[in-house]
């Protein structure tokens, strides 16, 4: 709340991604990462991107040790339209979560403003 009274909203006010336009669904992008074998868990973020303004990135904990950042993006490819692909992928060993078991996208959406 500032000095005048009014209340801001500072976390989780937009969790979707406007690519070119174009709205993607984190949870939609989740869902079908989800089906890879590979992957535990993924959590699906925005990144800032000089050319479509936003772009999907992917952050995944991944049960197969071999499993590569080409490989999650062919599967999603399959599935979801281009624009929907998530562009990054970030392997993590674990996804920060509330004391709930909520993952915490903002504390992922920080780690992308430093990489990108």
């Amino acid at each position: 709340m500032d000095e005048r009274g009014v209340m801001m909203i500072v976390d989780r006010k937009k969790d979707m991604i406007l690519v070119s336009g174009f709205n993607v669904y984190p949870n939609e992008v989740k869902g079908v990462l989800f089906r890879h074998p590979g992957i535990v868990e993924v959590a699906v973020v925005g990144v800032a991107d000089s050319q479509s303004g936003e772009t999907p990135a992917a952050f995944v904990v991944k049960k197969e040790a071999g499993l590569t950042e080409v490989e999650v993006i062919e599967f999603a490819s399959t599935s979801l339209a281009a624009y929907k692909v998530p562009r990054h992928v970030i392997f993590v060993n674990d996804l920060p979560k509330s004391p709930i078991g909520k993952v915490l996208r903002r504390r992922l959406h920080d780690r992308l403003v430093d990489r990108f």
